[in-house]
């Protein structure tokens, strides 16, 4: 760390000098009175917030913060700041930068040489609080409008990986390998006296031959092999189906409500005493059964007309079966 600043005294013509005792002595300015005029000028530009709690009030690491170097009757500052977001960090930075010095250079005398400024957090603003750029235009600063954010497409909700059993098989084993090492370990160093099995096993290994079994056991180690990569590269299904709403799929509907929906809507057409829907990936069937006095024909159609509104709600196209039965 460079040695705090010491201001030169005033020489004997001096304007200000008022006696003798006061040309006695030196100003010795610390870096850390130079870090809370930073840190306090920081605060005073729109868009930078204060951030602190939790374990940063512990740790010392709450912002706007700063690391101040003092030398040579210069200063070079490191200052971190967290900005409300949205935020155009162009403007921070110049009205940042403009603003440290001034503070800086009238407080301490000591002019600025190097000022870095390292965005680490960001804090939405309040809704309430005033948007960004009306803030800048107060200021005097044209408004910038806020960039265009791009949607972000969620995640499809899909099946639990093929790959989890053999992750298991793979992770129980893995712990059991470590169990048996700790035995050895245990038996080399004497704590218990028994027989090694690591040992044992590579001695039996080293004195194995051809066998009948060593066969079956090959092409069965090759088939768990060929299982085991099919699981790890096998694609996720998907368990939802997503409905139409707006360009980007945020809602998606279980196959089983939607079957639950179908036959609700069935079962509200006349001549129809009971319906079941069942979905999968390419079809929605419906098998009905119709009173003995209702044609066939007009309950196909009739259940139809009830349940393809409620497909047309699907982002995707399923084809409607409609099955009667007397």
């Amino acid at each position: 760390m460079a040695e705090p600043f010491t201001a030169p005294s005033a020489g004997p013509h001096d304007d200000t000098a008022l006696d003798d005792t006061a040309l006695r002595g030196e100003l010795v300015i610390k870096e850390r009175a130079v870090v809370k005029i930073a840190v306090a000028a920081a605060l005073q530009v729109p868009g930078v917030v204060k951030q602190s709690g939790g374990l940063s009030r512990l740790t010392g690491r709450e912002l706007p913060r700063a690391d101040v170097s003092t030398g040579a009757g210069a200063v070079a500052i490191n200052l971190y700041i967290a900005v409300q977001w949205p935020c155009h960090l162009d403007l921070v930075n110049r009205r940042l930068r403009a603003q440290v010095h001034r503070q800086v250079e009238q407080m301490t005398g000591m002019p600025v040489i190097e000022l870095n400024i390292v965005v680490v957090g960001t804090e939405s603003a309040a809704p309430e609080d005033s948007s960004t750029e009306s803030r800048y235009s107060e200021q005097g600063d044209p408004a910038v409008p806020p960039a265009p954010v791009a949607p972000i497409r969620p995640r499809t909700p899909r099946a639990t990986p093929a790959a989890v059993p053999a992750a298991i098989i793979v992770a129980v084993g893995a712990l059991g390998l470590a169990v048996v090492a700790a035995r050895e370990l245990l038996i080399m160093r004497g704590t218990f006296a028994n027989a090694p099995w690591i040992r044992n096993t590579v001695q039996w290994l080293g004195r194995l031959h051809w066998s009948e079994w060593i066969v079956p056991a090959a092409a069965g180690a090759i088939v768990l092999g060929v299982v085991f990569i099919v699981a790890a590269l096998k694609p996720r299904p998907r368990t939802h189906l997503p409905l139409a709403v707006g360009d980007i799929p945020i809602v998606w509907l279980r196959p089983t409500d939607l079957a639950r929906n179908s036959s609700s809507h069935a079962k509200t057409v006349p001549g129809v005493l009971s319906a079941h829907t069942t979905v999968d990936r390419k079809h929605v069937t419906v098998r009905v059964v119709r009173t003995e006095s209702t044609p066939a024909g007009d309950v196909a159609i009739s259940v139809r007309e009830a349940v393809e509104p409620t497909l047309s709600l699907l982002g995707t196209s399923p084809e409607l079966r409609v099955q009667v039965k007397p």
